[in-house]
């Protein structure tokens, strides 16, 4: 059994990437006027009407960063925001299956760079994940492929189990989001994660497991 789980109120309370931009704003690194769009954006995800390009839309604002500082800022924004703030039942299931010795996988529209300082954490391999492209050492404002969000994180986690020939009936999800329902119903064991109000209405509906996590590290 595999176990692939979405990051963002998932495993933590609030977005990597809102982890991030409070990060990357106090240290200067973006500015408001780069982002003031993402409120919009989230207001379209809320009323369940979500851009499905909204990842490559983003991303466009972080072009010319470089590498290094951006994955400095990764490791800044881990240790002080993301980290606090990882759901300490999450941690524990995960340290629960690993010592079963079943598999751990992060499945996440966020960009793994930001998720690299939590795969080291939880000591797991490359996440499916959106891939920022570089181009002499600095950041283009494109991604290297299509972000894995909603269709297309089934497709990415579809595509990276066929080749190790792991089947849907032995795939476990976990996540918050009516966006994974794709995925959800591909694998064979679904589960909601303190899911939002389409997701649970779906998970109650066909008898999915429904898990809460409420305590995170800083509590």
């Amino acid at each position: 059994m595999i176990h692939i789980f979405d990051v963002d109120y998932t495993l933590t309370r609030k977005s990597s990437s809102w982890y991030f931009l409070l990060e990357a704003l106090e240290t200067g690194l973006i500015h408001f006027s780069q982002v003031w769009g993402l409120s919009f954006e989230w207001l379209r995800y809320k009323a369940g009407i979500p851009n499905q390009d909204f990842i490559e839309e983003a991303v466009r604002h972080l072009a010319g960063i470089d590498r290094g500082a951006l994955e400095d800022l990764a490791e800044t924004c881990f240790t002080r925001r993301l980290r606090p703030n990882l759901y300490a039942e999450g941690l524990r299931l995960i340290k629960e299956i690993r010592g079963r010795g079943e598999e751990v996988l992060l499945a996440s529209s966020s960009i793994r760079t930001l998720l690299r300082p939590l795969e080291r954490f939880l000591g797991l391999g490359e996440s499916v994940a959106s891939v920022l492209e570089f181009a002499g050492g600095k950041t283009t404002g494109r991604l290297t492929g299509p972000s894995p969000f909603g269709p297309h994180k089934k497709a990415a986690v579809a595509a990276r189990l066929e080749q190790r020939k792991i089947p849907p009936e032995e795939v476990r999800f976990y996540s918050d989001s009516y966006t994974d329902l794709p995925l959800l119903e591909w694998c064979g064991h679904p589960a909601a994660v303190n899911p939002d109000r389409v997701l649970i209405r779906e998970a109650k509906r066909r008898g999915w497991e429904i898990l809460r996590f409420r305590e995170t590290l800083k509590t």
